[in-house]
C-alpha cells in the first residue's frame, strides 16, 4: 500500500488512469457471456472542440456506462465522428485561402479537393477525441467509428437507395433555407435569428380595372418583384367583393389575383397579405392552396442572392443583378416616385417611408449571412409516412422519452411534419447515389453500372453533384455502427436496440426522431428503448452562453483548475430532468474540495490500519456506530440505484455526496476515531477497521461513475487488488445487514451531539470548556444509550453526564423525550449573553422587516432586475432564519 501524497492532485492522476484504461482494454472488458448493454455518442464534429454541452452531454453518457459495467454488463459505449460536410469544407477552404497563392476549392477537381480533405482529417480531425478523454469518457476507442468511414458509407447509400425505390425518397422543387454566402441548402438547427433594426413599408397596389387600390405592408418590398398573388380573408367584409379580382403590380405590371386565404388576419394591419411563394415560406404553402405548381412559382434570385430575371420576363433590365439590399433600395425609391409607397407618420406627425421595426431575421450561423427562403430542386425524405411508427412506438412506450414532459413537443412536430430536405450543394461528405441522363431523368443506384444498366446502354448520365445532409448519415449511427447491413442478426448482436440514448433536446427533431423514423423502417425495431433529454449550460444568470457575449465557459479551463472529476460531479449534481444548468464556478470548486475531503479521509484511514476490504458483504459487526454505518451505506446504494435508473442524476450525485461527506467523514471517522490518553493516542478496534474499510470501498464505487479518477486512484491506494476499480462489481443492497435499533441509537448521539453544539455556539461557550450534562425526563433506554455513548460525547460534545438537578443559569436542548441541562453559570455572564441576543434579534427583525417591505412593494418587484428581487428574498429568508435562531438561543437561557 503506498502511501499518499498530502496534497490532493488531479491532473498528477488523471492523465495516468485513462492510459492505463486505454491501453489495457478496460473500456471494453471481455465478457461474452454478460448482458449487452450498449449507447452511442452522439458523433461530434470532426472539426470541433469541447464545449461546455459536451461535457454536461457525455458526463451523463459516461456516468451510465461506467454504473453499467460495474453491474456485470459487457457494456459497449460506441464513439465516432461526425463528417460535418459544411463546417470542415470551410475549415478547408479557409486553409486554401491562407495560402500563397491563394488557392480556391473551384481551382481543384472535386477529387482533388476531397483528397485534401481526407489529408486534413487524418492530420488535424478529431482533435476532440482527445478532449473527451481528458474528461474521462470510457469509449470503446478501439472501434471509433467516421460517418464517412467504408462501411458506414455503404450503409448510407443503401438507405438512400431503399428509400428511393420504396417511393419515400424523390426530387422535388421546394423552398429551402438557402445561405447565399455557402451556396447551400442548409438545416433549420443551422440558422440562427437575429434581432435586426429594420423597417415596415406599406404598399398601394392598384387594382386591375383601376376602381382603387388595395393596401399590403412587407419588410421585404424587394420580394414584390416575384408577387404572384394578395391574399385576403374571407370573413373579411372589406374585401369580399375583391375576391376573384386582379392586381396590376407596380413596377413590373404583372397581373396577380386577389385569393381567399385563412393566412390573412383581418386583425393584422390592412387585412391584406402581399403572396410571394417563390421567397417566404408562408407564402408557398398558401400559393400551394390556391393550385399554384411550384415549378410555376417566380424565383427572383440566383444562388448568391442576386436578383434575376424570372419566367415572365417582368423585372426590369435595371435591377438584374442587384444584391437584395440595392433592390430594396431601388424598389422603394420607384415606388415612391410613382405614387405607391404609403408614408409612416411618426407621433410627432413627420413623414417616413416606413415604419421602423425590430425584426428577426435568419442568419447563417457559419457564414453570416441573411438566408434566403429559395426555390429549388432537391431531394426530399417523405418524412410524414416515415414518422408514424415513431410517434407509436413512443404513443405506445416502446420508446420512453425523459423527462415525459417532452413528448407533447414530439407529438406536435411529428404530426405536423415536412417532407425532409436531405441534399447539400457541397463537395465533401455522401455523394448523392443517383446519375440523371440526358433528359433529366435521375437513376439512383449504389453503383454507376447499376445506374447505367436502369437508363440503358449508351445512355450519357452525369452524377448528380450534391451531397447528403449530415443528420441523413447519422440517423444511421444505432445501427449502421454495429455491422448492418452486411450484419443479418436483426439485433445485432445484441446490441439494437441501444439500451438509452442521452440528448439535448435541442436536436431532438434533427437526430433524435430521424434515428427512430430510420431505425424504426429498417430495423422493424425502436433504435433505443429510453431517450433522456437534458437541458443547456447556461451563463451564471441565466443567459444563453454565446460568443458575442462573451460568457463562454472553457470545459477545459475548467478541467485545469479544479479537475475533471469536479467537473463531472457538478454536471451530474445540477443535472435535473426538465430544466437547465446555470454554470457556477463556486460549486465546481466546491465538488473538488469534495474530493480532496474523501482524499484526506483515505490518508486518515492509510494512518489508522484501515485497508481495502476482502469481501463484497458487509463484515460482521456488533458495536452500534458500525451497524449504523452499514445500514447507512445499504440505504445510499438502494437510493442511488433508484435515481439511476429513474435517471435522476442529480439525486444519485447529491445522496453520495451526503453520505460520503456528512455520515462518513464528518461523524462514522469522527465516531471510530481513537481517544487521546496521556498524549498518545490510541488504536481503531478491529472490528471497526474491518467496517471503515468496507464502508470506503463501497464510496469508491458507487462514487466511480461520476469521479472516475480520484476513485481509481484511492482504490488502489488502500491496499493491493487483484482489478482495477472501473472492472469492480457495483454494492449489494442486502438488507439482511440492517440493525434498525443500533441506526436509532446513533442517529440520537449525532442529533444530540448537534444540539449541544448548536446551543454552545449560540451561546458563546468557549470552545474548550467541558460542561455537565443533566438530564430530564429520559426513559430507561436513553439512559442506557447516555451510558453507552458517554465516551463519544465526551469526545464530540465536550459534556459529561452528571446526576441530580441543574442549579443556576443554564441552556436546555431537548431531544425526543428528554431534556438536556448545560450549567453555564460561571462558564459565561449570562445577563451579558442575553443583552447581546437581545440587541442581535432586534437588528436582525428590523432587517428582516425592512426586507419584507420591499418585497411588498409592487413597484419594486415590477421594476427591480430579475436579480435584484432574487437577492432581495434570499436576504430576507436569511434575515429572518437569523432573528429565529437567536430567539431559540436566547430562550434555551429561560
Amino acid at each position: 500500500m503506498s502511501e499518499l501524497p498530502k496534497t490532493f492532485d488531479p491532473a498528477s492522476i488523471e492523465s495516468r488512469w485513462y492510459a492505463h484504461w486505454e491501453a489495457s482494454g478496460q473500456f471494453r472488458p471481455d465478457r461474452p457471456n454478460a448482458e449487452p448493454w450498449t449507447i452511442v455518442n452522439p458523433p461530434p464534429n470532426v472539426t470541433g472542440s469541447l464545449h461546455i454541452g459536451h461535457a454536461l452531454d457525455n458526463t451523463l453518457q459516461d456516468i451510465l456506462t461506467r454504473h453499467a459495467r460495474l453491474k456485470g454488463k459487457d457494456a459497449l459505449w460506441v464513439v465516432g465522428t461526425d463528417h460535418a460536410g459544411i463546417a470542415t469544407q470551410m475549415v478547408v477552404e479557409r486553409q486554401m485561402g491562407a495560402m500563397s497563392p491563394p488557392q480556391k476549392r473551384t481551382d481543384l477537381s472535386r477529387e482533388a479537393f476531397i483528397a485534401k480533405v481526407w489529408a486534413w482529417k487524418e492530420e488535424s480531425g478529431g482533435e476532440i477525441t482527445q478532449q473527451l478523454r481528458r474528461l474521462g469518457c470510457s469509449m470503446d476507442w478501439a472501434n471509433e467509428r467516421f460517418t464517412m468511414d467504408e462501411g458506414f458509407s455503404k450503409a448510407v447509400l443503401k438507405v438512400f437507395v431503399d428509400l428511393h425505390k420504396q417511393g419515400l425518397l424523390y426530387r422535388d422543387k421546394r423552398l429551402v433555407n438557402w445561405d447565399p454566402g455557402l451556396g447551400t441548402a442548409i438545416s433549420d438547427l443551422e440558422v440562427e435569428t437575429r434581432e435586426i433594426k429594420g423597417s415596415f413599408w406599406h404598399l398601394r397596389y392598384p387594382l386591375a380595372d383601376g376602381s382603387g387600390f388595395i393596401e399590403v405592408a412587407t419588410t421585404r418590398p424587394e420580394t414584390m418583384l416575384a408577387d404572384m398573388a394578395v391574399a385576403v380573408n374571407a370573413s373579411d367584409a372589406r374585401y369580399t367583393a375583391l375576391i376573384g379580382k386582379q392586381v396590376k403590380l407596380p413596377i413590373t405590371g404583372r397581373l396577380i389575383p386577389i385569393i381567399a386565404d385563412d393566412h390573412a388576419d383581418p386583425e393584422l394591419g390592412s387585412g391584406a397579405v402581399k403572396i410571394t411563394p417563390g421567397h417566404d415560406f408562408n407564402d408557398f404553402e398558401v400559393g400551394k392552396r390556391a393550385g399554384m405548381a411550384a415549378g410555376t412559382m417566380l424565383n427572383m434570385l440566383d444562388a448568391k442572392a442576386r436578383v434575376v430575371q424570372v419566367s415572365d420576363g417582368l423585372i426590369p433590365a435595371d435591377l438584374l443583378g442587384l444584391t437584395t439590399a440595392e433592390a430594396r433600395k431601388a424598389v422603394v425609391a420607384q415606388l415612391k416616385a410613382e405614387g405607391f409607397l404609403i408614408a409612416h407618420v411618426d407621433k410627432d406627425g413627420v413623414e417616413h417611408d416606413a415604419e421602423p421595426r425590430t425584426i428577426q431575421t435568419p442568419y447563417g450561423d457559419r457564414s453570416g449571412v441573411v438566408i434566403e427562403p429559395w426555390l429549388t430542386d432537391q431531394w426530399y425524405v417523405d418524412a410524414k409516412t416515415l414518422a408514424q411508427p415513431a410517434i407509436e412506438a413512443v404513443r405506445v412506450g416502446a420508446i420512453d422519452i425523459v423527462p415525459k414532459t417532452w413528448e407533447k413537443t414530439f407529438f406536435n412536430w411529428m404530426e405536423n411534419i415536412q417532407p425532409w430536405c436531405v441534399s447539400r450543394q457541397l463537395w465533401w461528405g455522401h455523394q448523392i447515389p443517383a446519375w440523371f441522363g440526358p433528359d433529366g431523368t435521375p437513376y439512383v443506384a449504389e453503383t454507376e453500372a447499376e445506374a447505367q444498366a436502369l437508363a440503358g446502354a449508351g445512355v450519357t448520365l452525369v452524377r448528380d453533384p450534391d451531397v447528403l445532409d449530415t443528420w441523413f448519415s447519422s440517423a444511421l449511427w444505432p445501427f449502421a455502427t454495429m455491422g448492418w447491413p452486411e450484419e443479418s442478426d436483426p439485433t445485432l448482436g445484441g446490441r439494437y436496440p441501444n439500451d438509452v440514448l442521452i440528448s439535448g433536446f435541442d436536436i431532438l427533431f434533427f437526430w433524435n426522431a430521424r434515428m427512430m423514423m430510420q431505425g424504426l423502417h429498417f430495423m422493424k425495431d425502436v433504435p433505443f428503448r429510453t431517450l433522456y433529454l437534458h437541458g443547456l449550460v447556461r451563463a451564471a444568470d441565466g443567459a444563453k452562453m454565446s460568443k458575442s457575449k462573451g460568457n463562454v465557459v472553457n470545459p477545459l479551463g475548467l478541467i485545469d483548475q479544479y479537475g475533471a472529476d469536479a467537473l463531472r460531479f457538478f454536471m451530474a449534481a445540477m443535472e435535473s430532468q426538465g430544466r437547465d444548468i446555470k454554470m457556477d464556478e463556486k460549486r465546481v470548486e466546491g465538488y473538488r474540495n469534495f474530493a480532496t475531503k474523501l482524499w484526506n479521509a483515505a490518508r486518515f484511514a492509510q494512518a489508522n490500519g484501515i485497508v481495502a476490504s476482502t469481501t463484497l458483504e458487509a463484515p460482521r459487526a456488533e458495536l452500534a456506530v458500525n451497524k449504523w454505518i452499514i445500514a447507512e451505506t445499504i440505504a445510499t446504494v438502494q437510493t442511488v440505484d433508484l435515481a439511476l435508473a429513474d435517471y435522476r442524476f442529480d439525486g444519485a450525485a447529491n445522496a453520495i455526496y451526503q453520505f460520503a461527506w456528512s455520515r462518513f467523514c464528518d461523524w462514522y471517522l469522527e465516531l471510530i476515531k481513537p481517544q487521546m490518553v496521556d498524549d498518545v493516542r490510541g488504536q481503531i478496534d478491529d472490528e471497526s477497521k474491518a467496517v471503515a474499510g468496507w464502508v470506503l470501498d463501497q464510496i469508491l464505487v458507487l462514487l466511480h461513475p461520476f469521479m472516475p479518477f480520484i476513485t481509481e486512484e484511492l482504490w488502489h491506494a488502500m491496499g493491493p487488488r487483484d482489478h482495477d476499480l472501473i472492472v469492480a462489481q457495483w454494492p449489494m443492497a442486502d438488507a439482511r445487514s440492517l440493525d434498525p435499533e443500533a441506526s436509532r441509537e446513533v442517529d440520537w448521539l449525532i442529533r444530540l451531539v448537534q444540539e449541544i453544539r448548536t446551543a454552545r455556539n449560540e451561546l458563546n461557550v468557549p470552545p474548550g470548556a467541558r460542561l455537565p450534562l443533566h438530564v430530564r425526563d429520559a426513559n430507561a433506554a436513553t439512559l442506557a444509550r447516555l451510558e453507552r455513548q458517554a465516551p463519544a460525547l465526551a469526545r464530540l460534545a465536550r459534556v459529561t453526564h452528571a446526576e441530580g438537578e441543574a442549579t443556576g443559569g443554564a441552556a436546555q436542548v431537548v431531544v425526543d423525550e428528554a431534556t438536556f441541562v448545560l450549567p453555564l453559570e460561571g462558564v459565561i455572564d449570562l445577563e451579558s449573553e442575553r443583552t447581546r441576543l437581545t440587541k442581535a434579534i432586534a437588528a436582525a427583525e428590523k432587517e428582516r422587516d425592512a426586507l419584507a417591505g420591499r418585497l411588498g412593494n409592487a413597484s419594486f418587484v415590477e421594476r427591480a432586475k430579475p436579480e435584484a428581487v432574487e437577492k432581495a428574498k434570499a436576504d430576507h429568508a436569511d434575515k429572518a432564519a437569523e432573528a429565529a435562531r437567536l430567539q431559540a438561543a436566547l430562550g434555551r437561557l429561560g
